[in-house]
């Protein structure tokens, strides 16, 4: 005889909506980035190194990044081998590698920009600017609660 299940709680039902809409939202997105041949992490390093013209060590990046990725240095040997990223060591610390986004690089990112803003209006512009602000609220307190 089987155990009957628990009620759902609503935390349950809130989770399981995040990661459907997560899910959806991110293959919507993956169909604009693939024109330029770009995984949703290779152009999140971009997009951070374009905001970071001094350049950035790969731990830097790592931190800014939307997920985590374990593997952070394959996946800028990717984009070097592509001639999107470059990476250099400055004089003064020939220690420190600092990775900088490259003309090629700026120029994949220009031709995203205008499809990618297209993408977020057409997934979440019905929702109004209030009802985005209260959602980026939302789930920034929920980010935040779990450190």
């Amino acid at each position: 005889m089987a155990t009957p299940r628990p009620p759902v709680l609503p935390e349950e039902t809130a989770f399981v909506d995040l990661l459907r809409t997560t899910d959806l939202l991110s293959r919507r997105l993956f169909d604009v980035l693939k024109t330029e041949n770009l995984s949703s992490e290779q152009y999140n390093v971009l997009r951070i190194l374009r905001g970071a013209p001094q350049g950035l060590t790969c731990g830097e990046i790592g931190n800014r990044m939307i997920s985590r990725d374990p593997d952070i240095t394959r996946l800028l040997d990717r984009l070097e081998k592509h001639g999107l990223i470059a990476r250099t060591r400055p004089r003064d610390d020939r220690r420190m590698v600092l990775t900088h986004v490259t003309a090629q690089g700026l120029a994949a990112l220009s031709r995203l920009d205008r499809p990618v803003r297209a993408a977020h209006r057409r997934q979440l512009g019905h929702l109004g600017p209030e009802r985005l602000k209260m959602l980026a609220e939302l789930l920034s307190d929920c980010r935040s609660r779990l450190g």
